[in-house]
């Protein structure tokens, strides 16, 4: 099976011009954890998440101190919440993007998901515009319904 076949078509996008805090209003009112991000000519430029906001509020030291107690609501973490609306996309996007084509299999989307550390990709056409996007809930439901056990 192919990406093509499972892949979201319709695919919500963001300007890298768009505010943080409208990003993020986005992203909780249609209940996911990303979107790519889509310059004026259509063309893929990064990918917004909710982890790139987090990576933003908290401090840069965060994942180099491993494990332990964290102050719950230190006041440099709600500064940096209110500023979101100072922010734009581009400026927390990540630029860096792992994609796949329409040609990819589910096997190897998969692979690069687990590999890359990705939730879900872009799928992009040979220009690099977004003609779809597939998330790993995706493949796992198109591999329950290739053994006759859906999940949904």
């Amino acid at each position: 099976m192919k990406v093509k076949e499972i892949m979201v078509k319709d695919v919500a996008s963001i300007s890298p011009e768009t505010g943080a805090d409208e990003a993020l209003v986005l992203l909780e009112k249609m209940q996911i954890s990303g979107l790519p991000v889509i310059d004026e000519n259509s063309k893929l430029v990064g990918m917004f998440t909710e982890k790139d906001i987090l990576s933003y509020i908290l401090p840069s030291y965060i994942e180099k101190v491993g494990r332990f107690i964290y102050e719950e609501n230190p006041k440099s973490t709600k500064k940096k919440f209110m500023e979101l609306n100072k922010i734009k996309v581009r400026q927390l996007m990540r630029k860096d993007v792992v994609t796949t084509t329409e040609e990819t299999t589910l096997c190897e989307a998969a692979r690069i998901m687990l590999t890359q550390k990705a939730r879900r990709i872009p799928v992009i056409d040979k220009s690099g515009r977004v003609v779809g996007i597939v998330a790993r809930c995706d493949i796992l439901k198109a591999f329950a319904k290739e053994t006759g056990k859906p999940i949904s």
